[in-house]
């Protein structure tokens, strides 16, 4: 991969700003910083083009709720196609953790974490968007 080198114009303060930022997230140079950008936004725009994309969907819930356990499992059978892997993780007694990764239709991923979410005793849920790897 060739590295290309070019000239950004910023104003003084938006770049000292964004300095104190880089810091923060422990870059060690802007050039790093700008290549992060730019490729969530490359990602963004492959979500919201209907590529195929990659994510994890997690979710947090109380495995005592009545029949919310199966009502998790029935919604990951429809959309068996798009789910590529998912771990269950006992917290305690009461909370578990379930992590599903997905592949696939942005927005058939989209609707697989809101069907999810929105069951009754999930107490948490997110959709963590991400590239199949492809034009990145």
């Amino acid at each position: 991969m060739a590295l290309i080198r070019f000239g950004v114009s910023i104003e003084k303060e938006l770049l000292e700003r964004f300095d104190r930022f880089i810091r923060g997230k422990k870059y060690t140079n802007r050039s790093e910083a700008f290549r992060d950008l730019i490729r969530q936004e490359l990602v963004q725009k492959q979500w919201e083009g209907g590529q195929d994309v990659a994510g994890a969907i997690t979710l947090i819930y109380n495995h005592h709720k009545r029949e919310l356990v199966n009502k998790l499992m029935d919604i990951q059978h429809d959309f068996g196609r798009l789910i590529i892997s998912a771990q269950h993780i006992h917290l305690d007694h009461n909370n578990c953790l379930e992590i599903i990764a997905v592949k696939g239709n942005p927005l058939q991923a989209q609707k697989l974490a809101d069907s999810l979410k929105s069951v009754k005793g999930v107490k948490h849920g997110t959709l963590s968007m991400s590239t199949a790897g492809t034009g990145i």
